[in-house]
């Protein structure tokens, strides 16, 4: 049951009907929040792609151009683009949403912690989504049009193209999401900033077997994944050898 707040601290049970119709409230504030941004973004879905395949582009051979080798690409690929684009834009509205639904629980200290949590995880999160964009696309297609045969002529489906840089935009986007993990790690108590030195190491190799798994089987996009969630790690043991923690969580009050 949520506890809704008062102000002499008086928590009631809401009955689960309320609490699910909420929870429907919010899931429909957040749908029509994608929506919205879809029709708003559908006119300008081929300027997009063209934006989102320039790193590509860029690189590929004098005369080569990209192709669609099923019927309907030209048209789907496109709609795909803008409503996964629409599912990132619409980020800061479903978190929004999902604060509004589980604040009523939360404790005022529990409250101060949380909202800069959930901005700093938006912004983190649109921080690997552009880094992927300008830092590692360039590098990434430069390398793969590089290597090919000299006889062969390099001309990627827009499709496959879409999927590749939707697997990375995400990849990233959760890579950078580390120092928070690291951060509500430290908070709720699961573990201390010094065990996290220790086993630095052990970190690292996973930092790297991630970066094989998420990305394409090339060492410069593995790398380039892999060595900014370790620095990542680090930042989140640094803040959180700031953050000042209580060792006594306090305990929910009986209504």
């Amino acid at each position: 049951m949520i506890r809704p707040k008062a102000e002499d601290d008086w928590r009631a049970e809401i009955p689960l009907i309320a609490h699910l119709r909420e929870l429907r409230t919010r899931l429909l504030k957040t749908i029509y929040a994608v929506l919205g941004i879809f029709l708003c973004l559908i006119w300008f879905a081929n300027p997009i792609y063209s934006f989102l395949s320039e790193p590509l582009r860029r690189h590929l051979p004098d005369g080569a151009t990209m192709i669609a080798t099923d019927v309907a690409s030209p048209f789907l690929t496109p709609f795909k683009m803008v409503l996964v684009l629409s599912v990132f834009l619409a980020m800061p509205v479903f978190l929004h949403q999902a604060w509004c639904f589980i604040s009523r629980g939360l404790y005022n200290r529990e409250q101060g912690f949380a909202v800069p949590l959930l901005i700093t995880s938006v912004l983190l999160f649109y921080l690997g989504v552009v880094f992927a964009y300008f830092v590692v696309f360039p590098l990434v297609f430069a390398f793969f049009t590089g290597v090919g045969p000299d006889d062969v002529t390099v001309m990627t489906d827009i499709s496959q193209y879409l999927g590749f840089i939707i697997k990375l935009f995400f990849a990233f986007g959760i890579a950078f999401e580390i120092p928070i993990v690291t951060l509500l790690l430290v908070w709720s108590g699961f573990t201390t900033t010094e065990m996290l030195r220790k086993r630095r190491a052990y970190v690292v190799l996973v930092c790297f077997i991630v970066g094989m798994l998420l990305t394409p089987p090339d060492v410069i996009s593995q790398t380039l994944l892999a060595l900014p969630m370790w620095a990542l790690f680090e930042t989140g043991i640094f803040f959180a050898a700031m953050m000042d923690r209580k060792p006594n969580v306090q305990q929910p009050m009986s209504s």
